[in-house]
Order: C-alpha cells, then sequence, then structure tokens
C-alpha cells in the first residue's frame, strides 16, 4: 500500500488553530490510507510572524510532524507546487485559493464550513 505525504500549508494550520479544527483527528477521520504529515521548512519560517505561529510551531513539533528541508528557492509555494507536480503521492493541505487554482491533478485537502477537513481529488 503506498504511502502518501500530506503537506500542511500555513493558511491551513492557522486557520485549524483560529477555528479550533484539531488536524491530526479529521486526518485519521478523512483519510483512509498511510500517511505522514509534513511541512515544508519555509512554514515554520512564515509561521514565526503570525499570530498564533508560536502555538503552531509547538503544536508541529508536538505531533513530530516531518519537515521538509528544501534548498530555499522560491516560495512556500512555489516550492508545494514543485513537490505535488513531483510526486503522485504528495496531498497539499491548504486554504489558499490562489495556490488551490494552481495545483491541477493534485489532492487537497481544505477546511469547510470553519469546523472539519475533506478530501478533494482533481
Amino acid at each position: 500500500m503506498e504511502m502518501y505525504n500530506v503537506i500542511l500549508d500555513t493558511s491551513l494550520i492557522l486557520t485549524a488553530l483560529k477555528f479550533r479544527v484539531d488536524i491530526f483527528s479529521e486526518l485519521k477521520r478523512i483519510c483512509d490510507f498511510k500517511y505522514k504529515v509534513s511541512v515544508v521548512e519555509k512554514t515554520l519560517d512564515e509561521l514565526k510572524d503570525k499570530k498564533l505561529g508560536k502555538l503552531a510551531v509547538k503544536l508541529l513539533k508536538l505531533k513530530n510532524v516531518n519537515i521538509i528541508n528544501t534548498s530555499g528557492e522560491g516560495n512556500v509555494d512555489s516550492i508545494l507546487i514543485k513537490l505535488a507536480n513531483n510526486d503522485n503521492n504528495v496531498i497539499i493541505a491548504t486554504q489558499d485559493i490562489k495556490l488551490k487554482n494552481k495545483l491541477k491533478n493534485t489532492k487537497i485537502i481544505t477546511i469547510k464550513q470553519k469546523r472539519y477537513l475533506i478530501l478533494i481529488e482533481r
């Protein structure tokens, strides 16, 4: 069975915290396949400057979220697009509408009705 890599974007992490959506129990609920949860290291940098950012970083450490070290080129969105395009087993978890529109043929996880996560396959 394949292992998927669910990569959390800054927008989803912060929105989940704001609306008290438990990302990790929601992922268990919607993912009926093996997966690991990851963030791009630059996402951690983005979080440091945001309201709820410290809490977010703490949560990611607590949950042993895998950190993807990138060579530093581009912003988080361009890195996520590249990762999604290079690997069919990547699922991007984001609230960013522009990013969602750029991710063609990629599975996406997003927050619906400020309450729960959904998996969209396109």
